[in-house]
């Protein structure tokens, strides 16, 4: 999710491809709540394209769930979505089950579920916390027993915020748009990780669209 100083009026955000093509999942009215937007989620998509079906991947600041409805409805093979906020999450469990999106919604404050002994190692994250909580660096120590040898990360940050990330993330790809910026990032790539050269062609969305 992304976040911007005023709330935005209940709405919904659509899912863009896949099998649940044209699906919409509500916008809740929530102070500063906002969905990664069709033109963001649409290059990020892109990009990850090649590498996506049958991926492990983690929302860990879920909101909306635009990302890791996207994810699923992209033939990723395992989907879970994070989200702190009870009646946020209980929404999310509500779609997916009305979508039969088969993705799986914890109701946790993601530091607090990454400090676990780690389930399992992802292959994809979705890293766009609350703009104002300033959560990136935090949770991206915290996901180092979580990432899969050459897992992709996508951190969404306002413009010029510069977060301190780890010094073995790779930047692969980033774009911008007039609010946000926004990149993907790669861990060590193990003998099977798939190589940078694997992700879908960059590009940057001009300008933003909401729906």
């Amino acid at each position: 999710m992304n976040q911007r100083s005023k709330p935005r009026p209940p709405g919904s955000v659509r899912i863009i491809a896949g099998h649940l093509r044209g699906s919409k999942l509500p916008v809740p009215d929530r102070p500063g709540l906002r969905p990664t937007s069709d033109r963001v989620r649409e290059t990020l998509f892109n990009w990850l394209q090649p590498v996506l079906r049958g991926a492990r991947v983690l929302d860990l600041f879920a909101g909306t769930g635009a990302l890791g409805f996207e994810a699923a409805s992209r033939g990723a093979g395992e989907v879970v979505l994070v989200e702190r906020d009870p009646g946020l999450a209980a929404g999310l469990r509500e779609q997916a089950t009305r979508l039969k999106a088969g993705l799986r919604v914890e109701n946790a404050d993601a530091l607090a579920w990454l400090a676990r002994p780690p389930a399992g190692r992802y292959d994809l994250v979705f890293l766009d916390p609350p703009f104002e909580a300033g959560l990136w660096q935090a949770a991206a120590v915290a996901l180092g027993p979580w990432l899969a040898l050459g897992a992709l990360i996508y951190v969404e940050t306002p413009r010029n915020a510069s977060p301190n990330l780890p010094a073995g993330w790779q930047r692969h790809r980033q774009g911008q748009t007039r609010d946000v910026e926004f990149a993907l990032y790669r861990t060590a790539a193990g003998p099977t990780a798939p190589g940078a050269d694997t992700l879908g062609p960059e590009s940057t969305p001009q300008g933003d669209r909401q729906e």
